[in-house]
């Protein structure tokens, strides 16, 4: 995808900020499990396990750092960029999906600083695949790998999550205008 955002909104140009400006963002996405899809967290296929459903591929961990990046620059959040009603994003990479808005973001003079994902779950384990995940990630996000943090939690058994019915991913990230 050569796909570029048309980011709107009220931002002051990057010319009146002082470079090393900070901005944090925090991200949240969640789904359900569907055993008609693939396990995609964090860029990385994860086999044996029901996928998520969603109308891209699914991997929460990408759609809560995307949210994270684009609320930072205050370019508004996943859904207004990729919408799920735009036959475009049906099953997309969504590390391409984090790389165009990651452009996007630069193109507002800002860089990613670092980011932090907790995975809330009873099931797959995180911690096999985060490295894979962190390097994945860091690629899409034009970062080094340890500028990323993915590990996972689980919710000991309580709620929806504890059910085993699906995930849920917390996200920040901090951004630098330049």
């Amino acid at each position: 995808m050569t796909e570029r955002l048309a980011v709107t909104g009220t931002q002051r140009p990057a010319t009146e900020r002082q470079p090393g400006t900070v901005r944090v963002g925090i991200g949240y996405d969640s789904h359900r499990f569907d055993a008609a899809c693939d396990l995609v967290l964090g860029g990385v296929r994860i086999e044996g396990h029901p996928g998520l459903s969603g109308h891209s591929d699914g991997d929460a961990v990408a759609h809560a750092i995307i949210d994270a990046v684009l609320g930072a620059a205050s370019a508004g959040d996943i859904g207004s960029h990729f919408p799920p009603s735009d036959a475009r994003w049906k099953g997309a990479d969504s590390l391409e999906l984090m790389t165009i808005a990651t452009h996007a973001v630069r193109q507002l003079g800002w860089r990613v600083v670092n980011v932090d994902a907790t995975v809330v779950c009873e099931s797959p384990k995180i911690r096999p695949h985060a490295h894979d995940m962190r390097r994945r990630l860091a690629d899409a996000l034009g970062i080094l790998p340890d500028q990323v943090s993915v590990k996972g939690k689980t919710n000991e058994g309580m709620g929806w999550i504890g059910d085993g019915e699906g995930i849920a991913v917390h996200a920040v990230a901090l951004i630098e205008a330049v």
